[in-house]
């Protein structure tokens, strides 16, 4: 070792244009190594640009149909269409048998004198036990049981009509006579003052809120009482004098009342077979 020392030694002061170094110079290149094992996944880089649109692709198959949706509203009524055309007239009909009409005759004339009585015997519960008179359109029940208004209206209505309301001069005039005839002097009618705006106006309306329209039996005292009466005040109601005028009164009053109530629409007409527009004659 000490002999390569020294001759690098001697090699330096040997050389006279080139500088001593301690530096090792490097040797020539090896042989390629072996391939190393592969490394760990690298991290995932920023996304790309994206890429230009492919081509449409080809058209799916039709789908199933669905389930049936909910039933939309119904239409409006259309024009009535033209009359169609004439039909072909029907083949003859078969000869009838004969009649043995007297017979039928005799059988018919007792039902209509079964008819004429029993119509009698239901004219005598409505107008005598009962105590109804009617129109061809309702019957009017006098109810002598003294309530306020409002108990009032409510017992007509668990009776199936209302109070009621006078609408024509015949209409009026029938109730006025049967408070009259029943010996009374008033009663409460289906008409109430009711508010119309914050201004502290007023209309009024029938049962049915229906306004007034027309029609009113006011006394000249009751026409001046109506430009300062509120409907807001406890004389708002209304009642019905033998006279056939109308009268203020307060709504906490009690007296009689008359409930009304619609007839029956039955094929054939006639109203005094009862059915849905008869009243209910219990007392609540």
């Amino acid at each position: 070792m000490w002999m390569l020392f020294f001759a690098a030694v001697l090699n330096c002061v040997s050389a006279s244009t080139e500088v001593c170094t301690n530096s090792l110079l490097p040797g020539a290149k090896g042989d390629q190594g072996e391939t190393g094992e592969e490394g760990d996944q690298g991290k995932v880089g920023k996304n790309g640009p994206p890429g230009l649109p492919g081509a449409p692709g080809e058209t799916g198959l039709k789908g199933e149909v669905g389930h049936t949706g909910k039933m939309g509203p119904t239409g409006e009524k259309g024009d009535k269409g033209d009359a169609g055309l004439i039909g072909p007239s029907g083949l003859k009909g078969k000869p009838g048998t004969t009649c043995d009409c007297g017979r039928y005759r005799k059988v018919v004339g007792q039902l209509d004198v079964n008819v004429g009585k029993l119509r009698n015997a239901v004219k005598f519960v409505k107008n005598v036990i009962l105590g109804l008179t009617e129109t061809e359109e309702r019957y009017y029940l006098l109810v002598k049981e003294p309530k306020r208004f409002r108990e009032a209206s409510m017992n007509c209505k668990l009776r199936g009509g209302t109070l009621a309301m006078p609408k024509t001069i015949n209409s009026n005039r029938l109730m006025a006579d049967y408070v009259s005839q029943a010996g009374l002097t008033r009663v409460y009618i289906g008409v109430q003052a009711q508010s119309k705006d914050t201004d502290g106006a007023h209309i009024y309306v029938y049962a049915d809120s229906s306004p007034l329209q027309g029609f009113a039996t006011w006394s000249q005292e009751e026409d001046d009482l109506n430009s300062r009466l509120s409907a807001t005040t406890n004389s708002s109601c209304v009642e019905l004098l033998t006279t056939g005028t109308w009268g203020h009164v307060e709504c906490e009053t009690t007296m009689f009342f008359i409930c009304e109530f619609p007839k029956s629409r039955r094929r054939g007409g006639g109203g005094g077979g009862g059915g849905r527009g008869t009243p209910a004659l219990a007392s609540s």
